[in-house]
């Protein structure tokens, strides 16, 4: 068996890493948010979404945070009219991505929140760490 501190570090570090992921695909869905398609009635850029799942780390008798999948949101595309669009159909409609910017920026500012906490932890436990040491050398 592992020592617990050293198995919040494993635990805290499969965290930092998950919300990295997370907070790489929000950025890409902001960045691409007013992307259309490249020719008329294409489909612009989708808005992809993460998805958690836990794994059992047999060594530390624990789950681990892994990232399930990254997806696409089916979700219906916004058609704004604008003829002058390079990407308009026939009727000067445009499709736009499903990207909506206050649920990018939710979901960034949770990641941002989780990623904070989990290297809390990091920081704790090599504290918890440090003092330890400390005792053994007096």
């Amino acid at each position: 068996m592992i020592d617990p501190i050293v198995s919040s570090l494993k635990i805290a570090s499969s965290g930092l890493s998950a919300q990295s992921t997370r907070m790489r695909v929000v950025s890409e869905n902001i960045a691409n948010a007013n992307t259309t398609g490249a020719t008329a009635g294409s489909d612009p850029y989708q808005r992809k979404t993460v998805t958690f799942a836990a794994e059992l780390d047999r060594m530390l008798g624990a789950d681990l945070v892994k990232i399930g999948d990254v997806g696409r949101d089916d979700s219906p595309f916004i058609v704004e009219h604008d003829p002058g669009n390079p990407a308009a159909n026939a009727d000067g409609y445009v499709k736009t991505p499903n990207v909506n910017m206050l649920v990018e920026m939710a979901d960034m500012r949770e990641a941002n929140r989780g990623y904070e906490s989990n290297l809390q932890v990091i920081k704790q436990a090599r504290e918890l760490i440090n003092m330890t040491i400390d005792l053994l050398r007096s």
